[in-house]
C-alpha cells in the first residue's frame, strides 16, 4: 500500500454555528459543501484548506468532551502552515482568541504556536 496524502481531517463540534463562523471567517477556511443529514440530526460542511486538503465540520447531537488537553490517546492536534507566524499571532489575538508564546522546533529550527477552537481542539501554526 502507498499513502499519497491525507484526504481530509474530521472535526466533531458542538456548538455547530460558533464552529462553522470560526473555521469560515475568523480562520479564513472556504466551505466546499454543506449537507444537513435529517437521520443523524447532524451538520456535515467541507472546507477547503489552500486548494489542496479538506476539514470535515460534524455536529451530532450531545458529542462528548475531549479527555484532556492535548495528551489524550488519539489525534493530537491539526497543524497549519503560515507563512509570517507573528502575524498570524497578531490575527488570532485582534479575533480575542489566546495563543500560546511563540516557540522554536528544536529539530526544524522553525516557529511555531497553539491556540484553540471553539471546543478546545488544539490547533498548532507552524512557520514554514
Amino acid at each position: 500500500m502507498k499513502l499519497k496524502k491525507i484526504h481530509h481531517v474530521a472535526i466533531i463540534c458542538s456548538n455547530y454555528e460558533v464552529s462553522k463562523d470560526f473555521y469560515v471567517r475568523v480562520l479564513g477556511l472556504k466551505p466546499i459543501r454543506e449537507v444537513y443529514r435529517e437521520e443523524r440530526g447532524s451538520y456535515k460542511l467541507d472546507l477547503e484548506v489552500g486548494g489542496q486538503y479538506q476539514i470535515e465540520l460534524f455536529s451530532f447531537p450531545n458529542p462528548p468532551e475531549r479527555a484532556s488537553y492535548p495528551e489524550a490517546a488519539g489525534l493530537r492536534h491539526i497543524a497549519f502552515e503560515v507563512e509570517d507566524i507573528e502575524s498570524a499571532v497578531s490575527y488570532l489575538k485582534k479575533q480575542q482568541l489566546t495563543p500560546e508564546p511563540i516557540r522554536i522546533d528544536p529539530t526544524a529550527n522553525k516557529k511555531y504556536t497553539f491556540f484553540a477552537d471553539p471546543d478546545g481542539l488544539p490547533i498548532e501554526l507552524y512557520q514554514y
